[in-house]
């Protein structure tokens, strides 16, 4: 911007230069470590549209990483790790696997957000039309998930893909072919809703999953 004085019939150009620092955009969805993501209103429902990456809580702290199996099947306490414990193939497409115990700090959403209850997510599946709406939600095509993703037109901008698991036993399996993720309601000492999608499946299921699973997160905003 600039002004223009006069000044005994010479004219005199003054910019003004404002500071090159940028402003922080505070309505950028922020994680504990600072990934930034997006999201899509679905019905009433505002969602991420990406599978939580975060390694910290929203409060900074770290959350634990733990890679071995063993390990991982004794666990009573917040964790997450990578499938395969490989971050480099998985963090930016599949995002983290965490079990209930994290899911329970009630910490790993960015601020403003939270992981659905299991009455959110048959909100979300209700106005979608029904259990047998998984297309409605899921990626299109087999660039992520395997043949023959049945169905699958992603029409509801949701975008789910296909992460896998780590089971309470501390093996990896079912990438490219399940996606799998948290609700926070707890049903038992051992046991909370989960949520699972399959590629050749036309239904969404909702089961009892042992809390030391490792599974996907989406979080939903706060109303």
């Amino acid at each position: 911007m600039k002004r223009i004085f006069r000044i005994s019939g010479l004219i005199l150009l003054v910019f003004l230069v404002h500071s090159c620092k940028e402003k922080e955009d505070i309505s950028q969805i922020k994680d504990g470590d600072g990934n930034i993501y997006v999201s899509v209103k679905i019905g009433t429902q505002d969602w991420l549209v990406e599978n939580l990456k975060s390694t910290s809580y929203i409060d900074g702290n770290a959350i634990p990483l733990v890679t071995d199996g063993g390990a991982w099947s004794t666990l009573s306490t917040p964790a997450y790790c990578w499938y395969n414990n490989n971050e480099t193939a998985n963090k930016n497409t599949y995002g983290a696997l965490y079990n209930w115990y994290a899911v329970n700090s009630g910490k790993l959403c960015p601020d403003g957000w939270h992981i659905q209850t299991y009455d959110e997510w048959q909100i979300l599946v209700s106005y979608l039309g029904g259990d047998n709406i998984p297309g409605k939600l899921k990626e299109a095509g087999t660039s992520h998930w395997a043949n023959p993703n049945s169905g699958a037109t992603n029409s509801s901008g949701f975008t789910a893909l296909p992460g896998g698991q780590r089971s309470e036993g501390g093996l990896f399996d079912f990438a490219l072919y399940n996606g799998l993720w948290w609700t926070s309601s707890e049903i038992s000492v051992q046991e909370a809703w989960g949520i699972w999608i399959a590629t050749d499946l036309t239904q969404v299921y909702c089961s009892m999953e042992d809390k030391r699973q490792g599974y996907s997160i989406r979080c939903i905003k706060d109303k």
